[in-house]
C-alpha cells in the first residue's frame, strides 16, 4: 500500500524514465548484449556508441565479443575517455580476439576473484555491477538470452531506464 506522499510504482516509474530522457547533461549510459549478431547489428551499435559518446555521455559496458565489441569500437573512435569496461572475470579469462583491444583501454575493470566462476554467474555479477553505475540500460539481445533479459530486470527493479532491442 503506499502511502499519500508516494506516487504509484507505474507514474513513478514514468517520471523519473521521463526525467532521464530529457536530461541534457552527460548521462551514465550501459550498454550490454549478445555475443552472437550479425556485422550489420554490430555496425549500428558501433555507430549508436560513437554517437553517444560523442555528445558528451560516459559508456559502461562489458568485455565480450559482439555487442559489447562494437560499443567498445564506436565509444573509442568517438572519445576513448568516455568509456568504462568491465570484465566479469581477469583480462586472462577474456577471448583472445578481444584482449588486445581491452589492454588498450584507459577504463578497464577486472575482477579476477571470479576466475573459478562459471562464466554465466561472473557476468550476472559483472551486468549488476554496471547496472548499479548507470542511469540508462541499452541492451540486445535473443528472447532466449536469460542472463540479458534478468539484467533488464534487474535495472528495471532499481528504476533505471530500460530500452531492449531483440535480434529476433
Amino acid at each position: 500500500m503506499t502511502r499519500a506522499t508516494e506516487l504509484p510504482p507505474t507514474l513513478d516509474t514514468f517520471l523519473q524514465e521521463l526525467i532521464t530522457i530529457q536530461q541534457t547533461a552527460s548521462k551514465q549510459i550501459a550498454i550490454l548484449g549478445s555475443r552472437h549478431l550479425p556485422l550489420g547489428h554490430q555496425q549500428l551499435i558501433e555507430m549508436m556508441s560513437y554517437a553517444l559518446a560523442l555528445t558528451g555521455n560516459k559508456i559502461l559496458t562489458s568485455g565480450a565479443t559482439g555487442t559489447n565489441q562494437a560499443v567498445i569500437r564506436g565509444a573509442i573512435r568517438a572519445d576513448a575517455s568516455a568509456l568504462t569496461v568491465i570484465l566479469p572475470q581477469s583480462l586472462d579469462r577474456q577471448p583472445r580476439e578481444s584482449r588486445d583491444q581491452l589492454e588498450q583501454l584507459m577504463h578497464l575493470v577486472e575482477h579476477p576473484e571470479n576466475d573459478d566462476l562459471p562464466l554465466s554467474e561472473a557476468s550476472i555479477a559483472c551486468n549488476r555491477e554496471i547496472i548499479g553505475k548507470c542511469q540508462q540500460l541499452i541492451c540486445f539481445a535473443f528472447h532466449d538470452s536469460r542472463v540479458l533479459l534478468d539484467a533488464c530486470n534487474y535495472a528495471e527493479e532499481l528504476r533505471k531506464v530500460v530500452t531492449l532491442f531483440y535480434f529476433d
